[in-house]
């Protein structure tokens, strides 16, 4: 395949893993979690977020993430929701980021620490936009949810990305 033609072709999986993100955002908006604790959500439009990550590399993570969080919060949320979703994602996507470049982790680490990385960044979101620092008690519950969605949504990538690494050369760098 040419240069131009895959970047063309890079460009429109983009534009689809960003469609499928803002299906699942919404998805995951319709389905009710049952604990009295807000903030808890399953993730699984990060599925298209880490496969970007690991197949076409960090730049158009980053690009797909940021427009999902947007058009998001624009069609379901509110400007908090966008304040809270925001704040995570950046803090997420630094640190899968990193943890991808080391190379000591697995998808289903670097998904881990995304989750757990994003609930920080909601958390700190909330305590500023709330003027407290009590939401912080909210951390560890949080924290076990971020690990236990963040493995599910690793496992699913990691099937995801191996079916697709024969579509691109790219190797995600």
């Amino acid at each position: 395949m040419k240069r131009d033609e895959n970047k063309t072709y890079s460009l429109a999986v983009c534009g689809l893993m960003t469609a499928l993100a803002m299906i699942l955002s919404y998805v995951e908006f319709l389905i009710p979690i049952p604990l009295p604790i807000p903030g808890i959500k399953l993730g699984f439009a990060n599925i298209a977020i880490i496969v970007i990550l690991y197949i076409y590399g960090q730049k158009q993570m980053i690009a797909v993430n940021i427009i999902r969080v947007i058009l998001v919060s624009i069609l379901f949320g509110n400007i908090t929701a966008f304040i809270f979703s925001m704040s995570g994602a950046i803090l997420a996507m630094l640190l899968m980021i990193i943890l991808k470049r080391c190379k000591a982790f697995s998808i289903r680490g670097v998904s881990c620490a995304g989750a757990v990385m994003h609930n920080l960044g909601q958390i700190l979101a909330a305590a500023f936009v709330m003027g407290t620092s009590a939401i912080i008690y909210y951390l560890p519950i949080l924290i076990i949810a971020g690990l236990v969605c963040g493995l599910i949504t690793g496992l699913l990538s990691s099937i995801v990305v191996d079916r697709m690494s024969g579509l691109n050369s790219n190797d995600g760098q």
